[in-house]
């Protein structure tokens, strides 16, 4: 450092090496901006009020749908891992606490064949045996290896059986990628690796002709809550999720 400083021996060299040195004291702020570790909050995130559901050690802040604690469901190399059991071994998970108004994001990736999905506005309650009879889902597949055909509201990022997603760029079965789901209000939209891909408005009567002439025909209470848990599912296949956090907007 003192060899660099000697080298700068005129007002106009210092004046240089100001700027430079300011160049380098920026990079290192903005460094400290980002999270360096996976499950963890920067602290511009901490300033904008973001909080983790998943601190990559324990699944405290989750549960499984209608029950007090947690199966098939584990915490593997700083990720929750779906094990793909189904039925009373597995089944899908919720949030213990439930949102209205926010903004989450989270990175996935999903096994072979695999198919898995992010549920938000899910109402818990012995009368609804499932958590997709209430909350609307953001869909994750292996579009490449599903061993069926699928629909283009079956493909990931869609609103599942309502809006398709629009030109989504998803990474194939064992690659990570990052999805956003912001509802306010009525508002929703679904982002799949930086890009917005769906966009839609609750309650609408578009919304209300998709719900009475598609899937949902008989779940008169899917979508109908304002408030409710988030929800990752286990349907029958391995998925990884890391870096699950929020905020409330």
């Amino acid at each position: 450092m003192l060899y660099l400083l000697s080298q700068f021996e005129t007002p106009v060299h210092m004046k240089n090496l100001k700027f430079l040195l300011s160049l380098f004291l920026i990079g290192l702020l903005s460094c400290q901006e980002v999270a360096e570790d996976p499950n963890t909050l920067s602290k511009r995130e901490q300033k904008e009020g973001w909080t983790l559901l998943f601190d990559g050690k324990s699944l405290d802040q989750w549960r499984s749908y209608l029950k007090d604690d947690i199966s098939g469901w584990i915490v593997e190399d700083g990720t929750m891992k779906a094990l793909g059991l189904g039925g009373d071994e597995g089944g899908d998970i919720i949030t213990r606490k439930q949102f209205e108004n926010f903004e989450l994001s989270l990175e996935w990736k999903i096994g072979d064949a695999g198919n898995s999905g992010i549920l938000y506005m899910v109402k818990e309650d012995t009368g609804f045996h499932q958590v997709y009879w209430t909350g609307p889902e953001y869909q994750l597949i292996d579009e490449i290896g599903f061993p069926q055909e699928l629909q283009d509201w079956q493909m990931t990022g869609a609103n599942y059986a309502m809006h398709p997603a629009q030109n989504p760029e998803v990474k194939p079965a064992g690659e990570w990628n990052t999805s956003k789901i912001v509802k306010s209000g009525a508002d929703v939209q679904h982002w799949l690796n930086g890009k917005k891909v769906v966009e839609y408005q609750l309650w609408t009567e578009d919304w209300e002709a998709k719900v009475s002439d598609g899937k949902w025909s008989t779940f008169p209470n899917y979508g109908r809550f304002k408030k409710g848990h988030i929800s990752l599912q286990d349907h029958g296949s391995l998925a990884w999720f890391r870096n699950i956090k929020i905020r409330e907007l």
